[in-house]
């Protein structure tokens, strides 16, 4: 087409493990794709799909209004200067301050609500506020995603969407770079938890968990995969992991090669997530998980199929289930894992989630 098209996002790494597929399918299409997203570790990767990359100021979770409109100025700016026939938006920020920049520059957009998060979730004045300046960045535009029912019926019965809107099999997964992987057969039985070290992904529950599963099983191994930018969560999983409790590997970068030597995925996040990924790609690989009932987490899991349902924020729950999981054989915990895969192939492979944003992109009237 050798169109312009423009995707805002608040992370690089984000973008480049959950969109990495759409940018290539764009960039072979022949179009120009420019991404504006503050610059990581994912930085390279993203310019060796073929992008052009700008380097955006964004705090994911301040509420200084003086830099949220910097930010909207920044988006604005942006758009005039790539000129792009339409603007792909992720994430609560680039939804909103993005969308209404489009709507300055009269230049369709597609969002994608990946989650409602916290200030959406909490009742109170940051939700009203939220809310509002929502129902202002997605009023115009084209083509709303949802990455779980129940954020689609909250944002509809609110009537914070109005126009064209649409529910995705969340990013979806890539099964080619996730496959099935063999069931490690050891006496020791391996959990991990895959998410950033904070208080709402549920690594206190873990953390309970796996202290006591640890002393009454001793062939138990709990890993811990995420980046941990609280001072005293590191303090406790430094002194955790040198009494043997916990193994913290910190950001990890391949996920395979710690999926393929575990035997179980435990997500006990309470976050308000649009669906998760971690669990797409734990089943992706032919891992049993373990999680809580709730949206964006739910749609992942049948309990006692693939894996075991927990309460949320309910350390009781979590070691029963944990309990539960070790009194299967290894012959019933490889079947869990081979029903996880056959869920994702129906139902969340990232093909999907490509063939709706490019009918979305080529149905633009240029």
């Amino acid at each position: 087409m050798n169109k312009n098209i423009l995707i805002l996002a608040n992370s690089d790494g984000g973008l480049y493990n959950f969109r990495k597929e759409l940018i290539e399918k764009l960039v072979g299409d022949g179009n120009s794709v420019f991404v504006a997203v503050p610059f990581g570790e994912r930085k390279e990767d993203l310019k060796a799909l073929g992008c052009t990359l700008v380097d955006l100021k964004l705090t994911r979770r301040g509420t200084n209004p003086i830099e949220d409109l910097k930010l909207l100025i920044s988006f604005r700016k942006i758009i005039k200067k790539v000129s792009p026939f339409i603007v792909l938006t992720y994430t609560i920020k680039p939804n909103i301050y993005g969308g209404l920049a489009c709507q300055m520059c009269k230049v369709p957009y597609v969002s994608n609500v990946t989650g409602l998060g916290t200030a959406v979730e909490n009742p109170g004045l940051l939700q009203k506020l939220t809310l509002f300046l929502y129902k202002l960045g997605l009023r115009k535009s084209k083509k709303v995603f949802f990455q779980n029912s129940e954020n689609q019926k909250f944002m509809l019965e609110n009537k914070i969407v109005v126009g064209e809107q649409e529910l995705l099999p969340g990013s979806g997964v890539n099964l080619s770079r996730y496959p099935v992987q063999e069931y490690p057969e050891s006496d020791m039985t391996e959990f991990v938890f895959v998410a950033r070290i904070m208080k709402e992904k549920g690594i206190d529950q873990y953390l309970e968990a796996a202290t006591y599963i640890k002393n009454k099983y001793p062939n138990t191994k709990f890993h811990i995969c995420g980046a941990c930018d609280n001072v005293s969560y590191r303090e406790k999983l430094d002194k955790m992991q040198s009494d043997g409790i916990v193994i913290y590997h910190g950001r990890v970068k391949d996920m395979l090669s710690v999926y393929k030597n575990v035997h179980c995925t435990v997500h006990p996040t309470y976050y308000p997530e649009g669906l998760s990924n971690v669990l797409l790609e734990s089943s992706a690989c032919a891992r049993p998980i373990i999680t809580t009932n709730r949206p964006g987490c739910r749609e992942v899991i049948d309990d006692g199929v693939n894996g075991f349902i927990v309460n949320q924020k309910d350390s009781k729950d979590l070691i029963e289930k944990i309990e539960k999981f070790l009194s299967l054989s290894w012959e019933e915990r490889k079947n869990m894992g081979l029903r996880g895969r056959a869920k994702v192939e129906k139902d969340f492979d990232r093909k999907i989630v490509i063939e709706k944003y490019c009918k979305e992109i080529y149905s633009v009237d240029c």
